[in-house]
């Protein structure tokens, strides 16, 4: 069996900004919801039997308090926030497993469960739906698989290896170096994807990195520089890989088993009758009207 790993903060994203705006009747503006929910009833219409998603039920989670810039909601439209627990609501009435997270990420949840169904040795494949580069550290050999469901690009082991230049396993070193606009942490300054990715490369981890540029002997320029930055951030690199580091150790299911799909509930009729009822129109009309 391959089981199906699904990123649904970063869907419920991605069709509120490609889809036109849909309100129901009481003006809650749904389509993001809508979409997200075809997409993932059309996984298991093209065969996926064994699926989850797991949601940023708020966006805010422990790393907050290890970086006080890392991401908050602040920012985020209205409009798009009060879809996630319909989302959840819908997902859960359709027949899904879905995992809202508040202490945690989705990302900790999609690795924690990546792991524990990997750990079956029913399980084929496990396949993480989602574009997000932290989640590439989950990826192992051509078991564990990351998917990006919009490009269809599918990065095993070597893939994760092509792209970042990195194994997975030095992924949390090297956004720590690089630094993750998306998640509110900047990196060490100098450190680009390549130098980070040539000197990971031979190193795997920070502490393995010496201080002393002279004994890297990989072509990087301006190593004297960067190993004066490394040497003074240190410590910073070192919470940034924490930040970038996902949690596997978070209890989402006992048995493979009951991440498999086994039709709706009988709530869902009703619930899906209300957002198919709802009429599309222009984002940009409904800008006008508020």
């Amino acid at each position: 069996m391959n089981v199906y790993l699904v990123d649904g903060t970063y869907e419920l994203f991605r069709h509120y900004y490609a889809l036109p705006s849909a309100r129901d009747e009481d003006g809650r503006e749904i389509a993001a919801v809508r979409g997200v929910l075809a997409s993932v009833l059309g996984m298991v219409k093209g065969g996926a039997t064994h699926i989850a998603v797991a949601t940023d039920h708020v966006i805010e989670s422990f790393r907050n308090g290890l970086w006080a810039g890392y991401k908050t909601s602040e920012g985020i439209e209205p409009d798009l926030l009060t879809q996630f627990p319909l989302l959840e609501d819908v997902l859960s009435a359709a027949g899904i497993v879905v995992w809202p997270m508040v202490e945690f990420e989705a990302d900790d949840a999609l690795a924690a469960a990546a792991l524990a169904a990997a750990r079956d040795v029913r399980v084929e494949r496990v396949i993480i739906c989602t574009p997000d580069k932290d989640l590439a550290q989950c990826v192992s050999g051509t078991r564990i698989v990351q998917l990006n469901r919009r490009t269809r690009v599918t990065l095993d082991e070597p893939g994760v290896v092509k792209k970042f230049g990195v194994s997975p396993s030095s992924i949390p070193d090297y956004l720590a170096l690089v630094g993750d606009a998306a998640d509110g942490y900047p990196g060490l300054q100098g450190w680009g994807a390549k130098s980070s990715a040539a000197v990971l490369a031979k190193f795997l981890h920070l502490e393995a990195i010496p201080l002393d540029s002279r004994e890297w002997r990989v072509n990087v320029a301006n190593a004297f520089a960067l190993a004066d930055t490394l040497c003074r951030e240190r410590d910073d690199a070192v919470l940034f890989r924490t930040l970038a580091t996902l949690r596997t150790d978070i209890p989402l299911f006992d048995d493979v088993d009951q991440l498999r799909w086994k039709g709706p509930t009988a709530t869902f009729d009703a619930l899906a009758a209300r957002l198919d009822a709802a009429p599309t129109e222009s984002r940009r009309s409904v800008a006008r009207q508020n």
